[in-house]
């Protein structure tokens, strides 16, 4: 029987068996926004080919280098391929869907349940799901990763903060308890945790040693996913096989996906070096095109002139990750919201646009843009209610204007803003000595280094640092191997920096790790600005324990409020579509997953293109 006729007979065995009606009833499906999905078969998703064929070589380029396969520690650089979320080699329990919002499928844990009160979750597993090694994966192996994971990985640790404890009710059964009731995601989003296998972990390596989970390794670890390490060179190389035995191969969430037979990764320096290498074909086949000035100016090569490399933009309806220079409050000088506020003010993103960007980005204006969960307007019904308890702490106009960037239409516009930046400088206690903005007491300059890893960070400062020198202040861009930049975000080590902040349709208990007061001083969380605000720490517990989707909806609102007004971060642009070049090698659904908007796992190399391509240019394969 088909894995996904299976998914059916379970459910409608669940249905005749009379299970428990509500809440604890068993669910295949997970949805923090359409509850129906829960109560309906789940076969494959809807966009793939379900009769894609295997094989052929996925050729993908990463910048850097690693030096780990190990990716849930702040130490280290890990693989491509790797993610805190097991990547290629390890499964969660579900599979987050990449066609339905906050929505997970069965992947190691075959259903779920949880009571009225969301103060617990029960997970019981596919009795098929097997390591690599053949051993099945078992409640244990649950209970000990998420031990291991809230000990090791900060991100974890604040992901997971209100799991207090799994229990194995049995080997294929494992409980969670939570510290509190009414966390409606929690039982959701217990399905993000990777499993990992125990018995190997605590086992010895092929020297006798005993292996180390804390410490980072260049040992191919036991996976159980659809792809495992075939080779790797450290730090420029790593080769990725496609597991012929894959325990999961048939589940409705892999039908018509994991369809290479091997993906390789080669590492580059340089990211002019890396394009000419995609333009040759043989080392790059799909491309993520996130220049604008090169994917309006240097698609003009050979391959592209003669059809054989495709542009094609792709559209998501997910929320569009911020991306914003990110201040580090740690520093004093950036703790005065006035100065976040005349830094902000001095960002001209329409010359930047224009000059650099031939005006296809367009500006961010909220922290979860492209959805309903933006701040708009004033705010007005149930979230004035929720912001009227905190009125005395917020800034006064927050109650009174709409949030706006400084918009730069003309020269008038700049020498305003830069004045009104200064006059915000002054009221901080800086001032303009000599041309140098100094603070008024210790005459020190005012200055920021901007971190950054690759040269396309000058192309990104070009719309801010001008302007900061022009009030005096002392800026500059540095730029450093991405092994001391990765170290040095994690340990908080800079003055400002260009980061992403992906949001979700049902955004929850990740908040804490991005603006919550307990991660401010947790290296390797993704507080990176150093927020420590209990307002904020206040609205984040509102979302999380929201009652319902209106609710959350409101609550996020003036989540996303408080933090443009406090000026944290400025906010830069993104790409309105998904911009992709890829060689023609391959078979294409022919429509892609709406809510992600790509699936490249859902390609697959037609032979034919492949070899007319490998006898028309040197080194294709």
């Amino acid at each position: 029987m088909g894995q996904g006729w299976k998914a059916v007979a379970v459910a409608l065995a669940l249905v005749l068996m009379g299970a428990v009606a509500g809440a604890q009833e068993w669910r295949t499906s997970s949805s923090l926004i359409n509850p129906e999905i829960e109560t309906q078969p789940f076969e494959r998703y809807s966009y793939v080919n379900p009769e894609a064929p295997k094989g052929g070589t996925l050729n993908s380029a990463a910048f850097g280098t690693f030096d780990s396969f190990n990716p849930f520690l702040v130490r280290g650089t890990p693989a491509a391929g790797l993610t805190s979320f097991g990547g290629l080699i390890w499964e969660t329990l579900m599979q987050q869907s990449p066609e339905e919002p906050s929505t997970s499928h069965p992947l190691i844990a075959e259903a779920f349940k949880y009571p009225e009160d969301y103060s617990s979750a029960t997970y019981r597993l596919d009795p098929d799901a097997r390591w690599h090694d053949g051993t099945p994966i078992t409640a244990e192996d649950v209970v000990w990763s998420l031990e291991v994971l809230k000990k090791i990985s900060p991100m974890h640790n604040r992901y997971f903060a209100n799991v207090t404890e799994a229990v194995a009710l049995s080997d294929h059964m494992v409980e969670f308890h939570f510290d509190q009731a009414g966390n409606r995601e929690l039982p959701h989003i217990m399905g993000d945790l990777p499993v990992l296998p125990k018995h190997w972990w605590e086992g010895t390596d092929t020297k006798g040693n005993k292996r180390d989970i804390t410490q980072p390794t260049l040992e191919p670890p036991l996976g159980s996913g659809p792809y495992r390490i075939a080779s790797f060179r450290a730090g420029s190389e790593i080769v990725w096989e496609r597991v012929e035995d894959y325990w999961g191969a048939d589940l409705p969430v892999n039908i018509g996906r994991n369809n290479f037979d091997r993906i390789r990764y080669i590492y580059f320096q340089d990211q002019n070096a890396e394009f000419l290498a995609f333009t040759r074909g043989g080392v790059e086949d799909v491309r993520r095109e996130v220049s604008t000035r090169r994917w309006a100016q240097d698609y003009n090569f050979p391959a592209f002139e003669a059809g054989d490399v495709v542009k094609r933009e792709f559209v998501s309806n997910s929320v569009e990750p911020m991306q914003a220079f990110v201040f580090n409050m740690r520093k004093p000088r950036f703790a005065d919201r006035r100065v976040r506020q005349a830094l902000t003010l001095a960002y001209n993103f329409e010359q930047q646009n224009r000059t650099h960007f031939f005006g296809m980005n367009k500006r961010f204006s909220s922290y979860f843009e492209k959805s309903e969960l933006s701040a708009t307007g004033v705010p007005e019904g149930h979230e004035l209610e929720i912001l009227e308890e905190f009125r005395d702490q917020l800034p006064p106009e927050l109650f009174t204007q709409p949030f706006e960037l400084p918009v730069y239409d003309s020269p008038q516009d700049e020498r305003e803003y830069l004045r009104e930046a200064v006059r915000l400088f002054n009221e901080a206690g800086w001032e303009i000595r000599n041309g140098r903005m100094v603070n008024r007491e210790t005459g020190e300059q005012f200055s920021v280094e901007f971190l950054g890893a690759s040269p396309t960070d000058e192309i990104i400062v070009s719309g801010i640092i001008p302007n900061l020198r022009r009030i005096g202040i002392n800026a500059e861009l540095r730029v450093v191997d991405t092994s001391q930049y990765i170290q040095r975000i994690q340990n908080f080590d800079f003055d400002a920096i260009t980061s992403r902040f992906a949001q979700t349709h049902s955004p929850g208990n990740e908040q804490r790790d991005f603006w919550g007061s307990e991660a401010a001083d947790m290296p390797g969380s993704r507080n990176l600005a150093g927020i420590k605000d209990p307002i904020v720490d206040a609205l984040i517990n509102k979302i999380i324990y929201a009652e319902d989707r209106e609710e959350l909806v409101v609550a996020t609102k003036a989540l996303d409020r408080v933090l443009l007004w406090n000026y944290y971060m400025i906010p830069q642009y993104y790409q309105p579509t998904l911009r992709y070049a890829y060689w023609n090698k391959f078979g294409i659904p022919e429509k892609q997953p709406e809510y992600a908007g790509i699936d490249v796992q859902s390609w697959w190399v037609d032979e034919e293109r492949a070899a007319a391509l490998a006898a028309k240019y040197s080194g294709f394969n």
